[in-house]
């Protein structure tokens, strides 16, 4: 049985394996496996909350948060006072917490309980989130959440490491976007700020006046150009852009 106050990092965490990732989607297949080694179900790489009151969709660099769950907590509009925000800045030490750590930090209870019963209702019972830095002193969050038990002293150690190498991964993919408004047809910017709008392909269809097959293979050329995984990425990716 594994000490957990030895843990290890397993061999896709290791140098070797981290120097041949070069994309986004290559991270999000890391911080896929990084998390079911630590048993956590879910994962998100995230910008701090700053003045310009950004939208969570907005800030989202890596997740594997459903679009509808990243829809409704967008729309309690509570990310930027949020516990997990204000906690995160408070201490250099990683944030532990229950649901509650993405409701509003001081807000009436209603506010707290509805962040609280989207995050319990989608798995994110637990949750563990460390404050990263780009090299130009940008701050981030890593959050990782599950079901699982608390971690133990190794674990955390051993979950942030780990964080800290993909984070110095995934920060070449977002600081460097080749990608510009010219590079996406106006009919797949039009797609994608529908979808961030909450459409769905059925409705674009009819708002665009063309099928959703069409609206669909939009959505696939917008997510390849964006360097995308699914939909969901794509918008945020195009939303962190400024390209919607």
């Amino acid at each position: 049985m594994r000490d957990p106050d030895k843990a290890t990092l397993p061999e896709f965490l290791t140098g070797a394996a981290l120097e041949r990732v070069g994309t986004e989607y290559e991270v999000l297949q890391l911080m896929r496996r990084c998390a079911g080694h630590f048993g956590f179900s879910h994962f998100l790489a995230v910008r701090f909350p700053d003045a310009e009151r950004r939208r969570f969709a907005e800030r989202l660099l890596v997740s594997n948060w459903a679009s509808e769950f990243v829809r409704s907590y967008d729309e309690l509009d509570v990310f930027h006072i949020s516990r997990l925000a204000a906690d995160v800045a408070a201490t250099k030490r990683p944030v532990h917490g229950d649901q509650r750590l993405l409701g509003p930090k001081d807000r009436a209870r209603a506010a707290d309980d509805r962040a609280a019963e989207l995050a319990a209702r989608h798995g994110l019972a637990r949750s563990t989130a460390f404050l990263l830095h780009s090299t130009s002193g940008e701050p981030f969050i890593m959050l990782f959440s599950g079901t699982r038990a608390p971690l133990e002293i190794g674990e955390t150690a051993g979950l942030y490491f780990a964080a800290v190498q993909l984070f110095e991964c995934l920060e070449p993919t977002f600081a460097s976007s080749p990608v510009s408004r010219e590079n996406l047809s106006s009919r797949e910017v039009e797609c994608l700020r529908w979808a961030a709008a909450g459409k769905s392909s059925d409705e674009i269809a009819i708002i665009l006046g063309i099928s959703s097959y069409t609206v669909s293979s939009y959505f696939k050329t917008a997510t390849k150009k964006l360097g995308a995984v699914n939909r969901m990425q794509a918008i945020a990716s195009a939303m962190r852009l400024k390209l919607i």
